[in-house]
């Protein structure tokens, strides 16, 4: 089992990281692996158009789970609500739709009302229901996957789609057990953090040019980053 931390944009990375993947997992034997992508796949980095493509692609040939997050919330609210989109735009959803073909001069000096309805064109109807078939969360074994945290002290089936996608302060100091160790992203740290609780693998690939995989298997676990360096992308497998 993997859980790949936000991609955001950063195809380079994901490309390599799913290679890495799929090579871990053969050398590691005969399984019934499945892959966990914890939201978070668009904005911010150059290529979010070309990261659901190749998340489609891989989930046609082997099980890949795909969990929504913040910014795929803000996404499918920004397609119908132009003051959703004002802030979409704010948090780089910009870099989302000059994924698509648009051109970028006439982007950035458009009114809101051209900008939206250049999104609303140039975005296809498939990514758009791509995006709003991805899950909210998904429980295997003793781990719940998720991509922001859940609310403590509330069952999961009652948790409010809000607090998965955009928790941080009572999921992240809380110390107790939440039933389950929950594996999240959305919260950037300068390496996976790992609790005995909860285990973080957002590296913030956008900006940091880190991407984090956690490999899970009964009870070992098992990190697999690729990281850009002058030019280069690097793959490290290490234990977690």
């Amino acid at each position: 089992m993997y859980a790949i931390g936000d991609i955001h944009g950063r195809l380079d990375l994901f490309r390599a990281l799913a290679d890495a993947i799929e090579q871990n997992d053969k050398d590691r034997g005969q399984a019934e692996t499945q892959i966990i992508v914890l939201g978070d796949l668009i904005d911010r980095g150059p290529d979010s158009a070309g990261v659901l493509e190749a998340v489609r692609s891989w989930q046609a040939q082997r099980t890949v789970h795909v969990l929504a997050g913040n910014h795929e919330e803000m996404f499918l609210q920004s397609i119908d609500d132009i003051e959703t989109f004002r802030h979409f735009l704010r948090f780089g959803g910009d870099e989302t739709v000059l994924s698509y073909p648009v051109d970028k001069l006439a982007f950035e000096q458009a009114d809101l009302e051209e900008a939206h309805e250049m999104m609303r064109t140039a975005i296809p109807e498939a990514d758009v229901e791509f995006i709003r078939g991805f899950e909210h969360y998904r429980e295997i074994g003793d781990y719940l996957f998720v991509h922001a945290g859940i609310r403590p002290g509330e069952p999961v089936m009652e948790q409010r789609i809000e607090d998965l996608h955009w928790i941080r302060g009572p999921f992240l100091e809380h110390l107790d057990d939440f039933g389950h160790i929950v594996v999240h992203g959305h919260s950037i740290r300068e390496k996976p953090e790992i609790r005995r609780n909860r285990i973080g693998i957002d590296t913030g690939a956008f900006m940091s040019g880190r991407l984090t995989a956690l490999g899970l298997e009964g009870t070992e676990r098992w990190l697999i980053e690729t990281e850009q360096r002058e030019g280069e992308i690097s793959v490290s497998v290490t234990p977690a």
